[in-house]
């Protein structure tokens, strides 16, 4: 028989199975049963409706990881609306652009970030404002307090059986997902009800989560909805943590406190984590084990031998984009690698294989799959369920991702290899190629080396304009000792640390010592920030980075 696949099923499941059970610990301590949480989200279904917003409206939510984004998330789709997470650190010119391209007919925002939809108020089509502190708004000089609606006080006054489901369809949009507009204004992802349940289920197998699990939030909401996170571990039936933000102290004490077992982070964010170990030595575990997954590229070897031999923590590298759920390939397959041994790190660093039902494959120029020899790069593209169904109104960039190269993948701009076993390994997104002298220099590859140094916390490497060569390759380094002016060692230490391992024309000609580089909200490196710094004053970038 034939049943739609509707994101709604997840927290539905978990109020059926799990209802007297923890659903979520809040940012002050506090905790919601899942029926709790879900006599919360009615409630707050019901006021949507009250105030307008129908099947198909967009509800914009620009919060960090609290309850209220988990309640606002389902509260939306289970009257057929459109989830729509915003990122929270965009200036308002930025959230004028992505509110009215969406369209978005309610906003709930957290208190600290108010300030920046009112500076834009008069210029979205907004008509319903809610925030989560309405009391804590009275202090802000820029923010009108009379204009917000308070979380809380909304749903004290419905009533959880007042809202009416609306009939829907799987092929119904679910959320729309803002990229990062790294290289222009951000595209709002369309992931119908469909994809986001394939790509639940996906990610649940190859996580391996489970009831037990306990997942603390220290990755954005926002970022493909938590990486499908506010979909798996609703749905399975765990244990949300919720967080206001990355601070590493509190990360281990919640750790052990609420005996976290999952957890996700950037690379950044796991080298915050071992600083920190390495000042403090706090305990690292719980009573549960702890499985940590990061995205995109992995992270230095010398990173992965610390959270697995030092904290005794089990690494997990994944992949995807925004556009792909985001989750289609790991390197955990545990068939591959022996977890006793140190060898386990050859194939951990490996960005992996497809998840289920999923296609991957990588490209050349004309579309021709590459040989798999681990040497030969081209672009990797990919055929799933879990795919998004279009950009929200741009049906040239749609048209383009889906075949530029090869017709009716999506194209996903980075570059990799493929071995003999089929496993990808990321060489670097096609602007981040270094262009030196006509030699392809991988960024990724450079940083890993300079990784392995002990004096170096973090590294970005970009191109830089050279007279002689057109570009090349330019670090920007964090020392461990955090201080630019005594980062305890030298720009020619390190360039004789690299050439120890990698080609003369690849090591870089420039170091920058810094005090910090410039991130995310996911803490990923924005390396284009730094790109236009180096290239301010030139017309063109010889790679077009």
């Amino acid at each position: 028989m034939h049943s739609e696949l509707l994101a709604t099923e997840f927290l539905d499941r978990a109020r059926t199975y799990y209802g007297e059970m923890d659903a979520v610990v809040t940012t002050t301590g506090d905790r919601l049963t899942y029926d709790e949480l879900g006599a919360r989200v009615d409630r707050l279904s019901a006021a949507l409706q009250a105030h307008g917003v129908e099947q198909g409206d967009r509800v914009a939510v620009i919060d960090p990881n609290t309850h209220y984004h988990l309640e606002t998330a389902y509260a939306s789709l289970q009257i057929g609306a459109i989830h729509t997470p915003l990122n929270y650190r965009l200036t308002p010119s930025e959230l004028d652009y992505v509110v009215n391209d969406c369209g978005a007919k309610a906003i709930i925002v957290d208190y600290e970030y108010a300030e920046k939809i009112e500076a834009i108020r008069d210029e979205i089509p907004t008509e319903v404002f809610i925030t989560n502190d309405r009391d804590a708004l009275e202090d802000e000089p820029t923010v009108d307090a009379e204009n917000w609606e308070d979380f809380d006080a909304a749903i004290a006054e419905t009533d959880p059986d007042a809202y009416d489901r609306p009939e829907m369809e799987e092929d119904d949009v679910a959320a729309i997902n803002y990229t990062s507009g790294t290289t222009g204004n951000p595209k709002g992802v369309v992931m119908t009800h469909r994809a986001e349940v394939i790509h639940t289920y996906l990610s649940a197998a190859h996580q391996e989560i489970s009831d037990e699990d306990v997942y603390l939030w220290t990755l954005p909401m926002f970022h493909a909805n938590g990486w499908g996170h506010i979909f798996s571990i609703t749905g399975m039936g765990a244990t949300h943590v919720c967080t206001r933000g990355i601070d590493t102290a509190d990360i281990f004490e919640t750790i052990v406190e609420e005996d976290v077992s999952y957890m996700c982070a950037a690379p950044t964010v796991m080298n915050m984590l071992i600083d920190h170990y390495r000042d403090h030595e706090p305990q690292t575990l719980g009573d549960n084990p702890l499985r940590i997954a990061s995205g995109g590229a992995a992270p230095p070897e010398a990173t992965m031998r610390t959270l697995e031999d030092d904290f005794g923590w089990h690494f997990k590298q994944m992949y995807g984009l925004t556009e792909t759920g985001p989750l289609i390939v790991s390197s955990d397959f545990r068939r591959f690698y022996d977890e006793d041994s140190d060898s386990r790190f050859a194939v951990k660093k490996k960005t992996g294989i497809g998840f289920m039902g999923t296609e991957i494959t990588v490209v050349d120029e004309d579309g021709e799959e590459v040989p798999h020899d681990g040497q030969t790069v081209g672009e990797v593209v990919v055929r799933g369920n879990q795919i998004l169904e279009a950009y929200w109104n741009k049906p040239e960039e749609t048209e383009k991702a889906f075949n530029d190269r090869i017709e009716g993948w999506f194209h996903t701009g980075d570059l990799a290899t493929v071995d003999e076993k089929g496993f990808l390994t990321i060489q670097d997104r096609k602007k981040d190629i270094i262009i030196s002298g006509g030699e392809n220099i991988s960024s990724l590859e450079l940083e890993d080396v300079l990784h392995d140094h002990p004096a170096v916390s973090e590294v970005a490497i970009v191109p830089t304009p050279s007279d002689k060569w057109g570009e090349s390759p330019k670090a920007y380094v964090l020392p461990t000792s955090g201080d630019s002016q005594n980062p305890g060692v030298t720009k020619d230490e390190l360039e004789s640390f690299m050439r120890e391992s990698l080609a003369g024309y690849k090591v870089v000609k420039e170091v920058e010592f810094v005090e910090n580089l410039p991130t995310t909200a996911t803490g990923k490196v924005q390396k284009y920030e730094l790109r236009q710094r180096e290239w301010d004053t030139e017309d063109r970038m010889v790679g077009e980075g």
